[in-house]
């Protein structure tokens, strides 16, 4: 059968493949093109015309074999590397998500600032093609370094609180300069609330994982300063949900059953007494002065006052059994100051309002002995919401009753704290709960009362950032200062001349 000559024809062409094929491998050159190879039919069958191979078949061959064979160069497996500020666009990115993946390493504050500033810099008049290479504006290649600015204890705080969450958001962001606008110079904002969840990138074990809502906070801190804004830093202390359920070794104990306690069914508590749970909490206050805060506001600086608190079992009651508990919050503060002091920033304490009426049951629960903290801290901030005092001085309704619950606690808690020179500067109710009375007028009433009373300063309290009444009562209070501010004397006096 191989001597037809069909076959014969189809071996010679199968061999000189081969052999073309052998010479590639070896790097050689085809010397000459494959000849003409004539394909017989069979007799019966008309026998076409031979095709020739083109002459220059051979080399594109080689050249294709050549090239799939070869490792590919730097420059064909990888763009060219970036410099920085420059960002080179992925398949189905968009310029919105390139601004908010670098808002962090710019100096724009907000991410639809920041977007436009790319389109304008790049001149983008249409979406950036795949691989399109961006100069981001107001990049800023070194690590922000943000210092705090000194200023007295008695300084007058006209600020807001903001969560986290917030001030870490455009939003957040707009609030402050709105703040800022109505004549408002201090924001305080959340560094770690009572969910133990930290808002900044702190890296302890005890922190664990989390979302950063803060992602620059030297950043966020020149921010606030560029804007003539008072930076204070809120820690939550010894409520942290976070410690409670993921180091129950370090939660508040039951003396029934030897597992974490729980105040009214939840697990919340860290032991306030625990040696590792203070450090960590000063460990977190020391990064967050270093980061350029002016001042460190201490809140939750107590032990738990619901449950069942004959259960409720702590380290102290071991390593110091001749402790109360608060022993342990002014052993706690006094070191914590000295600390702070030294990275030269103030100290301050929100403390319950109730506790100016000094009742021996709260003071045996909470551990908030004020004469003794007023003497570890710069500022306190009583709590003073008159919402929050039920049942007391025989009011069925204290949320719409400002005037005596500013004023008793105000003057009650300047009694307490005769001789510490601590400065009083109140938190005042933002919000509307249990208050029919709530308004704009409300907010004045309790701002005058607040400074007639030895307040200096005022903090806004609305937990859900909503300051709608406050933003509308600052500029009434702004048009008669000395009614709500502290007006230095010699603007005071021109103005009486000038009513004359």
């Amino acid at each position: 059968m191989l001597q037809h000559p069909v076959y014969r024809h189809f071996a010679a062409l199968l061999a000189l493949i081969v052999f073309a094929f052998i010479l590639l491998r070896a790097g050689k050159p085809v010397l000459a093109p494959a000849p003409a190879v004539a394909v017989a039919r069979p007799a019966d069958a008309a026998q076409p015309a031979a095709i020739p191979l083109p002459a220059t078949s051979a080399p594109r061959v080689a050249a294709a074999v050549a090239l799939k064979a070869r490792p590919l160069l730097p420059a064909e497996t990888s763009a060219e590397p970036l410099l920085p500020g420059q960002h080179r666009m992925k398949p189905g990115e968009s310029v919105l998500a390139v601004a908010r993946a670098w808002i962090s390493r710019t100096t724009y504050m907000t991410v639809p600032e920041l977007e436009a500033a790319i389109r304008e810099t790049n001149d983008l008049h249409a979406s950036p093609r795949t691989g399109d290479l961006l100069t981001l504006p107001g990049f800023e290649a070194s690590p922000i370094v943000e210092h705090p600015v000194s200023r007295k204890r008695d300084f007058e705080v006209r600020a807001i609180y903001l969560t986290g969450s917030m001030a870490g958001s455009d939003h957040g962001i707009r609030l402050i300069r709105r703040w800022r606008d109505l004549g408002g110079n201090a924001i305080v904002f959340d560094i770690k609330d009572s969910d133990g969840l930290v808002n900044v990138p702190f890296q302890h074990a005890l922190a664990g994982n989390h979302h950063v809502a803060i992602r620059n906070l030297p950043k966020f801190i020149r921010f606030l300063h560029q804007n003539g804004m008072h930076a204070i830093a809120r820690i939550a202390l010894f409520r942290d949900e976070h410690i409670a359920q993921h180091h129950p070794e370090l939660a508040v104990r039951s003396r029934r059953t030897g597992e974490p306690w729980l105040e009214n069914g939840k697990l919340a508590w860290a032991d306030p007494s625990h040696p590792e749970v203070q450090e960590y909490d000063l460990a977190l206050a020391r990064y967050v002065a270093a980061s350029g805060a002016d001042e460190i506001q201490f809140d939750y600086v107590r032990f738990p006052t619901e449950g069942d608190q004959r259960d409720a079992q702590f380290a102290f009651e071991k390593t110091h059994p001749t402790w109360k508990r608060s022993d342990v919050i002014s052993d706690f503060l006094s070191r914590a100051y000295k600390a702070l002091h030294a990275e030269g920033v103030l100290v301050s304490l929100d403390v319950f309002g109730v506790m100016a009426w000094a009742r021996p049951v709260d003071l045996s629960h909470t551990g908030q002995d004020i004469s003794q903290m007023s003497h570890y801290c710069d500022v306190l901030s009583p709590m003073i919401y008159p919402s929050h005092f039920f049942g007391m001085d025989g009011y069925a309704s204290p949320g719409d009753a400002p005037e005596h619950f500013i004023s008793e606690s105000m003057e009650r808690f300047q009694k307490v704290t005769a001789g510490s020179n601590v400065v009083l500067r109140p938190w005042l109710q933002a919000f509307a709960w249990k208050t029919r009375t709530y308004s704009p007028a409300y907010i004045q009433t309790q701002v005058s009362v607040a400074k007639d009373k030895g307040g200096i300063g005022f903090l806004f309290w609305n937990a859900r950032n909503d300051y709608s009444k406050p933003f509308l009562a600052m500029p009434a209070m702004r048009a008669r200062p000395a009614g709500y501010l502290r007006v230095p004397a010699a603007t005071a006096a021109a103005k009486t001349t000038a009513g004359q």
